[in-house]
């Protein structure tokens, strides 16, 4: 049977599988980037367990990535950094996924309230 920490793990990690996955190739522009930012967090925040959602995609991030007459480029992991909180049985995950070394990585910031016999 699975700690809570390890629960509580578990449910961040289904969170950024579906933030990433379900907006992964959606259509953005410099001008839509806050409208997506907010839509993303509101979706995965209705999770349960999920206490906060912060979504940045870059401006100019997107901006260099159009290639084309259209105005738009898909969303990749390389345009947005995201954190996240996870509460779960008295323990809160903190998460964020941002670029490092070329690649999006998505990453436990910090495991809190976590009783010591869970440790082991």
């Amino acid at each position: 049977m699975a700690t809570d920490a390890q629960q509580a793990c578990f449910e961040a990690g289904i969170k950024f599988g579906s933030l990433y996955h379900q907006f992964a190739g959606t259509p953005v522009s410099p001008s839509s980037t806050r409208s997506l930012e907010a839509a993303m967090a509101e979706a995965i925040e209705n999770q349960p367990f999920c206490e906060s959602v912060a979504v940045e995609i870059h401006d100019d991030r997107v901006a260099d990535a159009i290639d084309h007459e259209n105005g738009y480029t898909e969303l990749t992991g390389s345009l947005m950094d995201v954190e996240m909180r996870i509460a779960y049985e008295g323990v809160t995950v903190r998460t964020r996924m941002a670029m490092r070394d070329g690649y999006p990585l998505m990453e436990l910031v910090s495991v809190d309230g976590v009783a010591s016999d869970e440790t082991n």
